[in-house]
């Protein structure tokens, strides 16, 4: 392990003391307390980056933040959001959006799916209303049979099905954390 540079500072002991108390309350030792506060104060200057997983960046006036994790959750989160087929970082953020307020975010393709599938529902109900007032003219000869208008009914209840179940399966990824595939 390389040895990175450090700082170091003189205190009073009531300060060491304070200063350590505030770190254990935050769940931290003094030393990666001390490593926040001194990128907190860089932050104000220029954009911090770092290379040392250790070091957690404050969050920034542009709202990000930097998280460690195990290797295992991170290949997971990776995996996951790739099945979603969005960047990770989307995916964290939707997952944490959907934590704190209690939503189930819709991506992008899941919300471009649902609504193909609402205007294929609204062309096919435009559909339906021409033929209902050529029926209600008396224009037997140019409308659907009994056939086709089971074949459209069909067509509406498997697109009911599968729309729920896209918005079903989205609900249970959200709350289970992972995509459940259909097959």
């Amino acid at each position: 392990m390389v040895a990175h540079p450090y700082i170091a500072a003189r205190v009073t002991p009531d300060t060491k003391e304070r200063f350590g108390a505030l770190a254990r309350r935050q769940g931290l030792s003094e030393s990666a307390l001390l490593k926040r506060l001194v990128a907190a104060a860089l932050v104000s200057i220029e954009p911090t980056t770092s290379d040392d997983p250790g070091v957690v960046e404050p969050v920034a006036a542009t709202g990000k933040i930097s998280v460690r994790l195990r290797s295992d959750d991170l290949l997971l989160l990776r995996e996951r959001a790739r099945g979603r087929q969005i960047p990770t970082s989307t995916y964290v953020s939707f997952l944490i959006r959907s934590h704190l307020r209690r939503l189930a975010p819709l991506p992008t393709q899941e919300l471009a799916a649902l609504k193909r599938s609402i205007a294929e529902v609204g062309a096919i109900g435009r559909n339906i209303n021409q033929i209902a007032h050529s029926l209600n003219r008396g224009d037997y000869s140019t409308g659907p049979s009994v056939a086709d208008l089971r074949a459209v009914l069909s067509a509406l209840v498997a697109l009911r099905d599968h729309t729920k179940a896209l918005i079903r399966t989205n609900l249970e990824s959200w709350e289970a954390g992972h995509a459940k595939t259909s097959g």
